[in-house]
């Protein structure tokens, strides 16, 4: 099947999979994949490693001055920016207006040559609010804990259920609450609740969307 030169926009909440989902696509259309999440965790990794969040989360205006400069390389990949540390201080972080419009920008930058994948939170609200096609994906909170506690645990990490699971619900509300770009389903979204689909068959799913919306017939 060929997709046109569209931009999907994936939002949802935590651990509904959808870098996973987002990576096939990307892979199965031959598209560009970001994960704008990353982003936001490379920019809570670069304040824990210097310092900058304190016990209670105040974060210290050197984030601020730090992201205005505008040369600030920040790590996007990799098991450091997906550890629990890093989950628990990434929603505060990631609410702060001036570290949003920091990733927004990044993003704009690297979607520059079109023909993206890319998932988050705001995407299809905020970052790229005409995108072509937005997706919103769900699950229960159990499902999504699960799915977090065994990647943790595949990783050689030791993760509590009960905790993982009260992180989660808590970067809901923080994610859901907060006044910079909340997280809220778009009114053009699909809605793709996953809680008991595999990869393949979300793939499906979204295969058949994408055929019907864009009029594809082969």
């Amino acid at each position: 099947m060929t997709v046109p030169d569209i931009t999907i926009a994936i939002d949802g909440y935590s651990s509904t999979g959808k870098s996973s989902f987002a990576k096939l696509l990307a892979r199965r259309f031959s598209f560009q994949y970001l994960d704008s999440g990353a982003y936001y965790r490379g920019v809570t990794l670069y304040a824990q490693q210097n310092g900058l969040i304190s016990e209670d989360n105040t974060v210290s205006d050197a984030l601020e001055a730090a992201l205005a400069d505008g040369t600030l390389q920040i790590v996007t990949d990799g098991d450091a920016i997906r550890s629990m540390k890093v989950s628990s201080q990434v929603s505060p972080i990631a609410a702060l207006p001036y570290v949003r419009s920091f990733v927004d920008r990044r993003l704009h930058s690297d979607a520059a040559s079109g023909r993206v994948v890319m998932d988050g939170r705001d995407i299809g609200t905020t970052v790229f609010p005409n995108a072509e096609l937005k997706l919103f994906m769900v699950a229960s909170d159990e499902v999504r804990a699960r799915r977090r506690y065994n990647e943790l645990l595949a990783k050689g990490q030791t993760p509590v259920f009960e905790e993982v699971l009260a992180n989660l619900r808590e970067r809901d509300y923080i994610d859901s609450h907060r006044e910079a770009s909340p997280l809220t389903q778009a009114p053009d979204a699909f809605v793709l609740d996953n809680s008991s689909m595999t990869l393949e068959e979300e793939l499906i799913w979204v295969e058949g969307l994408i055929r019907g919306k864009f009029g594809i017939l082969e």
